[in-house]
């Protein structure tokens, strides 16, 4: 793919930072009333409906294909630096997942810090995933999934429900997961528009407190991977996090974990906000649906 193409994320990515070096005591509510639009970047899924859901107290969204098979599901964990985001902001790229994979995706708006200290948002993930076994969906009939913070919280789902005794997801999916909080591994300074290590650290800092970002929960490349489940990342050519990224692939396959790196060239964190709009985003989704299906068969 030619590093011409017009990326519309870069864009917003672009008017985000020029917007925080504006206002350096940003609130934490503006920077989410900001990242509500960013669903604007893609395209609104063909076929898809949205249904909100309460689960035990916490608010979730169903993103429905029309055709969608009533025995997987995907578990969605939206990113933001545990922070900002919401089922809101993610639901188009989740529809589009849904819509390729087949399934439905429950988007959970789990707890934010820094109002929640850290690991509230995992917890919130178990308490959703248990929901889901009693709605009657088998354990490896779900996939756990998330983007940035949220798929630092996918992988960390798993760690929790092991850490407890709990079964585990069939398969984990996640688009560019957090996985260097504390900027050791980051390689892409100069081309990452967005993830900065300063502003990892301090999300990071933000949401774990005196919680060590070595901890299994807050990075799960430090967890026991023996037997962990397959494990799809993706990740963009020229995001900070790829060092991150390539950390825990080399730790999963140590310990003899099935597990998948997709890098797109040239792209940021998260390209596939931009699905429907830039064809690497719509490769991507396409590309981590049909390896999803294909664990869950």
């Amino acid at each position: 793919m030619s590093t011409e193409f017009a990326d519309p994320l870069r864009t917003l990515y672009l008017d985000w930072v020029a917007r925080m070096q504006a206002d350096p005591e940003m609130s934490v509510q503006v920077m989410r009333d900001m990242q509500e639009g960013w669903h604007t970047v893609a395209t609104e899924p063909k076929g898809v409906s949205y249904e909100s859901v309460d689960i035990d107290g916490l608010s979730a969204v169903w993103s429905i294909p029309a055709d969608a098979d009533p025995t997987t599901v995907v578990l969605y964990f939206h990113g933001g630096g545990f922070i900002t985001g919401s089922a809101h902001s993610h639901r188009k790229m989740a529809g589009h997942l849904a819509r390729k994979i087949g399934s439905r995706v429950l988007l959970v708006d789990y707890r934010r810090a820094p109002e929640h200290a850290y690991p509230a948002q995992v917890d919130d993930g178990v308490t959703a995933f248990r929901w889901l076994i009693d709605q009657g969906f088998a354990p490896n009939r779900i996939v756990s999934a998330g983007d940035s913070a949220g798929g630092t919280l996918a992988l960390a789902l798993v760690v929790s429900l092991r850490t407890q005794g709990l079964p585990t997801p069939g398969a984990v999916v996640t688009f560019s997961p957090g996985l260097d909080w504390d900027g050791e591994w980051m390689v892409n300074e100069e081309n990452d528009i967005l993830a900065s290590k300063a502003i990892i650290v301090a999300m990071g800092s933000l949401a774990f407190g005196d919680r060590s970002t070595k901890d299994p929960l807050c990075n799960p490349t430090y967890a026991d991977l023996t037997g962990f489940p397959p494990v799809y990342l993706s990740a963009g050519g020229h995001e900070n996090l790829l060092g991150g990224i390539r950390k825990f692939v080399e730790a999963a396959d140590a310990a003899g974990v099935e597990v998948t790196l997709d890098i797109a060239p040239s792209r940021q964190h998260v390209h596939t906000f931009a699905v429907g709009n830039d064809p690497e985003a719509d490769r991507t989704i396409t590309e981590s649906a049909a390896w999803a299906r294909e664990r869950l068969a």
